[in-house]
C-alpha cells in the first residue's frame, strides 16, 4: 500500500479565521485545537482521514516573501470538490478572488489567495 497523506501543517495569521472559511467553503470541521509549540496555538481543521494543521505563533510573524522562490516555501495547497462551479460561487460570495481558471486533462480548476496571501487550488476531475 502507498503511503497517504494525513496532514500538513503551516503558519496562519489566524487559526481560527482560517478554520471557518475552510469550514464553509470546503465542509470540514475542526478536528481538534490547542496550546502548541512555544505557545503557539494550533487548529486541526479537514476530514476524518486527512487535515491541515494551522499554526500561529504567540510572537509576531515575519513578512511574507514569493514562496515560488524560496526553498521549502509553500506554493499551494489543492483540494478537489464534485462540484467545482458552486465551490467558486461560494469562494467568491466569501469575498476571496478566483483566477487561473483551466480545463485540463482529466478535469477542472482554479485558483484563490486567501487572507494570509496564501494560494489555493480547486480541482474537480470529470
Amino acid at each position: 500500500m502507498p503511503a497517504l497523506l494525513e496532514h500538513t501543517n503551516f503558519t496562519v495569521a489566524d487559526p481560527h479565521r482560517t478554520a471557518a472559511w475552510m469550514e464553509a467553503l470546503f465542509g470540514w470541521k475542526i478536528r481538534w485545537q490547542g496550546d502548541s509549540l512555544g505557545g503557539g496555538l494550533s487548529i486541526h481543521v479537514g476530514t476524518d482521514a486527512q487535515y491541515l494543521a494551522l499554526y500561529t505563533p504567540r510572537a509576531p510573524m515575519d513578512a511574507k516573501t514569493n514562496t515560488y522562490t524560496q526553498v521549502g516555501g509553500l506554493n499551494h495547497i489543492a483540494v478537489v470538490v464534485d462540484d467545482i462551479d458552486a465551490t467558486e460561487a461560494a469562494v467568491i460570495a466569501h469575498g476571496f478572488k478566483t483566477g487561473n481558471h483551466a480545463d485540463y486533462e482529466p478535469g477542472r480548476r482554479f485558483y484563490f489567495h486567501d487572507d494570509d496571501d496564501i494560494e489555493y487550488e480547486v480541482v474537480q476531475y470529470d
